[in-house]
């Protein structure tokens, strides 16, 4: 299953390349992306890997379906070059 992270479509930094970067503009706009997604979601210690990820979607597809500003956007984990 591959990673997304949701961002603001008018974050210029990629939260898989450049996490300080995107997580020091974000907290500057007083968006707090992070947290929102938190909010959303039911994350446990009892989770698997893959269900960590499948609620981390989830939640971004509830924020995502509310989201009438359109300010919200996902992005991809980056594939490795082989």
């Amino acid at each position: 299953m591959r990673s997304i992270m949701l961002t603001t479509v008018d974050n210029p930094f990629n939260p898989f390349t450049q996490f300080d970067e995107w997580y020091a503009f974000d907290i500057q706009h007083f968006y707090n992306t992070l947290g929102l997604v938190a909010r959303f979601a039911s994350f446990s210690e009892d989770l698997s890997d893959d269900e960590l990820e499948a609620e981390n979607q989830n939640a971004i597809a509830r924020i995502l379906a509310i989201d009438f500003e359109h300010k919200y956007k996902i992005v991809e984990e980056p594939i490795a070059a082989s």
